[in-house]
């Protein structure tokens, strides 16, 4: 995790379809293989889970990953029921409360005039993806310190560690108590929130069990807290390692398209591109798969590569090249969001949550220096980020 990007190049230059012996798991890692699995029904299956972690591995992986580790036809019923709650539209009604939190939390740490120094993580971007899903889901705002805890315990992993280890096991427990007890508490005081909308979803008669609720809050808490976060702190880390497009993108009265707010879209799409999150998942191979000369067999475990697959020189020239100009028809290809029936559900609030963070930052300071010999990584099985990132600011 402290840098894939060469083992990455080298299993694309070497061996695309890559058998580790010693553990006894595959990997594919060029764009065109990992787009067309994720596209392909019948062989590459979810149903045992995402991750290789021995226990979150296996056929009950549904009851914490929810749909995400279900195939057809069991993924597109429940994925259904949450979609008609989950819509484009209510996450976009999210904006003026990701707005007004991300306002909240840069008036508390941000310099009303010259220079500070924070800690970009626990001070904004930890906070706001777990109150932008608090408030969704209706979760109270005492609550949500906590929650965020015990997600950083569920993903974290010491050196040398394949498997959650024992606090993170009872964080899920505690997740797990926590959210029984938050639908339970909805079921009998419906609100105008996610929670509530998932209760009454229904499709020709078929609701969502209080366990696949549950076990979709859990997934939301998970996957979308920690992944948006690390992709605020990605987003920042990299911008300063190249001073002549930090200063683009904080330049002074910055409205043209090459300049200033205009560029933080693209910013978003280029560090999802160039270090993405989430940069491995798992599948469980449901057939033989026979790739450039290689097989690996039915009922092995794969690992997609989509960190891998983000660099493929084949789809994105200069690969290694942080490139705020890079042409839209090559981050469109982007796989930092998976693809197919499993293409994230979350992608929308996730990049809305991004580009409000940024932009407002970027109207309140004049720059941003990263001091990247204090910055912390955060180490996990799949996911790729920082636990601390030390920044620098200047206020306009």
């Amino acid at each position: 995790m402290d840098d894939p990007y060469p083992t990455y190049a080298r299993l694309r230059a070497e061996q695309p379809l890559y058998h580790n012996a010693e553990h006894d798991f595959w990997v594919l890692s060029r764009h065109a293989d990992v787009s067309e699995s994720l596209r392909s029904d019948g062989v590459f299956s979810n149903a045992m889970g995402v991750s290789l972690d021995a226990s979150a591995w296996g056929p009950e992986a549904h009851t914490v990953m929810s749909f995400l580790a279900m195939d057809p036809p069991r993924h597109m019923r429940l994925r259904g029921l949450v979609s008609k709650s989950f819509t484009p539209k209510r996450v976009a009604m999210l904006e003026p409360q990701v707005q007004a939190l991300t306002e909240r939390y840069l008036d508390e740490v941000l310099p009303r005039s010259g220079t500070a120094e924070l800690e970009w993580i626990e001070s904004f971007a930890g906070r706001l993806p777990m109150d932008v899903i608090s408030e969704l889901v209706g979760v109270p705002e005492s609550d949500r310190a906590e929650l965020r805890r015990l997600a950083d315990l569920l993903v974290l992993r010491e050196d040398g560690l394949r498997d959650v280890p024992p606090a993170g096991l009872q964080a899920a427990f505690d997740l797990f108590t926590y959210y029984g007890d938050h639908v339970a508490h909805r079921r009998r005081h419906p609100g105008d929130d996610l929670t509530s909308a998932l209760l009454s979803a229904e499709a020709d008669g078929d609701r969502m069990s209080t366990e696949e609720i549950v076990a979709f809050l859990f997934l939301m808490v998970v996957a979308g807290n920690e992944t948006t976060t690390k992709l605020l702190g990605n987003a920042l880390f990299h911008l300063s390692a190249s001073p002549a497009q930090r200063d683009r993108v904080f330049a002074e009265g910055g409205s043209g398209p090459d300049a200033g707010p205009a560029l933080v879209r693209p910013w978003i799409e280029e560090t999802l591109r160039y270090d993405n999150s989430t940069q491995l998942v798992a599948r469980h191979l449901l057939a033989d798969v026979s790739l450039h000369g290689v097989t690996a067999p039915a009922g092995a475990r794969l690992l997609l590569a989509y960190g891998s697959a983000n660099r493929d020189a084949t789809v994105f020239p200069d690969p290694d090249v942080y490139d705020l100009d890079r042409p839209r028809e090559q981050l469109a290809r982007l796989l930092s969001f998976g693809g197919g029936r499993h293409f994230c559900l979350g992608s929308n609030l996730a990049r809305l949550e991004a580009r409000v963070a940024l932009t407002e930052l970027v109207r309140r300071v004049r720059s941003v220096e990263v001091h990247p010999q204090r910055c912390v990584r955060f180490y996990s099985s799949n996911v790729r980020g920082f636990a601390s990132v030390p920044i620098t600011v200047e206020a306009r």
